[in-house]
């Protein structure tokens, strides 16, 4: 294993899907490093939650390659897929469940060893604030707390990549913030990739943005070289998302 591949967690190349005749996604290229947080940004429809699906191994892609952590996903989905930890928008939590007896599930389903299944209830539990409620049904707490599950089952074999997609949606100012502590947390330990409609979110948590539009990736650059040459991402999201004539270049005028 190259050091170039040692250092990339997540390495999509020439990323393709196709419905029918309609291109969803095209020609897509993704790096990511170990300890980044990558903001993937994009209005409805431009294709983001396709590459994740992609990514995630719930969708196979037309045409390109994907490694995760340098395993081939196509090639070994299984050892590929044990490398990622996924929370798509709507979270994957059976309410009738609580809280721990969910978290085992998942652990489980994530073929965590049986003895270390407590270890890892209890490493997730104090990192995303569960601590008191393992015994409480999943139906019965806030949309927060509910997030909060979601990210803890995401997380709990303990994987190098993140992928969260709209992990803040429908939470009070409070909530938010405590979910970005908690993303900014795991960005110093793992690979996140957040998927947002919310251009302060980025600004404030990722270290990368990625912006895409009508399928193509049209702006790629580091948040903090955009804070440095006082470009807003609101500027920069308009101009690349709402000007189709001018969204072919990822590159600043």
């Amino acid at each position: 294993m190259t050091e170039q591949i040692a250092l990339s967690t997540i390495s999509a190349c020439g990323l393709s899907r196709y419905f029918g005749r309609r291109a969803a996604v095209r020609e897509i290229n993704l790096e990511l490093k170990h300890g980044e947080i990558l903001g993937f940004l994009g209005p409805n429809g431009a294709g983001k939650t396709t590459i994740m699906r992609m990514l995630t191994g719930n969708l196979a892609p037309s045409a390109g390659s994907i490694e995760i952590c340098g395993i081939d996903l196509l090639d070994k989905p299984r050892d590929a897929k044990a490398r990622i930890g996924y929370l798509p928008e709507i979270p994957p939590l059976y309410r009738e469940l609580t809280v721990n007896e969910y978290l085992q599930l998942a652990a489980r389903l994530h073929r965590v060893d049986n003895a270390r299944i407590p270890f890892a209830l209890d490493r997730v539990t104090q990192r995303c604030g569960l601590n008191d409620t393992g015994k409480r049904l999943i139906g019965s707490l806030s949309k927060g707390y509910q997030q909060r599950v979601g990210i803890a089952q995401a997380i709990i074999h303990d994987p190098d990549v993140i992928i969260l997609d709209e992990p803040t949606v429908g939470l009070d100012p409070n909530q938010i913030r405590e979910i970005h502590t908690l993303i900014r947390e795991l960005g110093t330990e793992r690979s996140v990739i957040l998927s947002t409609h919310l251009l302060p979110e980025v600004e404030s948590v990722c270290d990368r943005v990625q912006i895409m539009h009508e399928g193509s990736t049209v702006f790629s650059d580091s948040v903090n070289g955009l804070k440095q040459r006082g470009i807003s991402l609101e500027q920069i999201f308009m101009q690349f998302t709402m000007d189709t004539e001018n969204s072919t270049s990822s590159s600043l005028p």
